[in-house]
């Protein structure tokens, strides 16, 4: 077999992968612009016959997904400036800081990431209610807005700044938080691209600690409003596939627009790491 035939197969073969994977993503758009109770006849029809938006402006005017849709991205968007600062302060003491049982606190803190989520899940919701933030946006921000995966992530690309060039900006004068700001944040841009777009996903597409912690459903977020609604509209396939769209698209547009610095992030670290 010829090099540009076999090349030729590959190809093939990884773009049919492709139209398997996006399938899902295309019906799902494409049913949210179908009729009510189009999506429902056999055999089902890939593409709407008359495409509408009736579903987009039931969701917006009737259901109020513009009240979860802000809800959510106040919550990710917080979460993730907060991380990024925690995550990043935390990732780089760990990596360059000496202090006493510096060593030792971080393997105790990589011993935490084989607890499960859930497991925590009751002890933060009590100690969250103690302090009154049960049912604000405070209480769903909390849990994420340090992680020892972000610390781990930070630290590891941290790890590979020259000691010399922090010494020579100690020499020159310059104090801790000035050497952070204006000489660690700018080497470390790709990686913190990278754990910004983990914390927005993981923080937008949470679903559990939001049903948990927020009672009121004046402040849902997406997610916890398409489960509500599937219960609610449970045969309007077509509302329930634009509430899909409406929750992916967001965070898809944000991948696409930051994917060179998440790949750049990532190839860096582990080239580095």
């Amino acid at each position: 077999m010829s090099p540009r035939l076999a090349k030729a197969i590959i190809n093939g073969l990884l773009a049919g992968l492709a139209v398997l994977s996006l399938a899902p993503l295309l019906w799902m758009l494409s049913v949210s612009f179908m009729q009510p109770g189009e999506a429902s006849h056999f055999p089902p029809t890939l593409l709407p016959d008359n495409p509408t938006l009736h579903n987009y402006h039931e969701l917006f005017s009737r259901v109020g997904m513009g009240r979860y849709l802000l809800n959510s991205f106040l919550i990710a968007s917080l979460t993730t400036l907060i991380a990024l600062l925690l995550n990043t302060m935390a990732g780089y003491a760990f990596a360059k800081l000496r202090f006493a049982g510096r060593d030792r606190v971080f393997r105790i803190l990589l011993g935490a990431l084989v607890i499960p989520a859930q497991v925590t899940m009751m002890p933060l919701f009590l100690m969250l209610k103690e302090v009154g933030l049960v049912n604000s946006y405070a209480g769903a921000i909390v849990p994420g807005m340090a992680g020892v995966f972000g610390i781990f992530l930070v630290r590891q690309y941290a790890r590979s700044i020259p000691d010399e060039l922090l010494e020579a900006a100690r020499i020159d004068g310059a104090g801790e938080v000035r050497i952070f700001f204006q000489i660690v944040l700018p080497v470390l841009k790709p990686i913190l691209v990278t754990l910004a777009i983990f914390v927005f996903l993981a923080s937008w597409n949470d679903f559990m600690w939001p049903l948990i912690v927020l009672t009121d459903s004046g402040l849902h977020t997406l997610p916890v409003a398409l489960a509500t609604l599937s219960r609610e509209h449970v045969q309007d396939n077509e509302m329930m596939m634009a509430g899909s769209v409406v929750t992916v698209l967001p965070v898809l547009m944000l991948f696409l627009l930051l994917q060179r610095y998440y790949l750049q992030g990532l190839l860096l670290g582990s080239v580095k790491g």
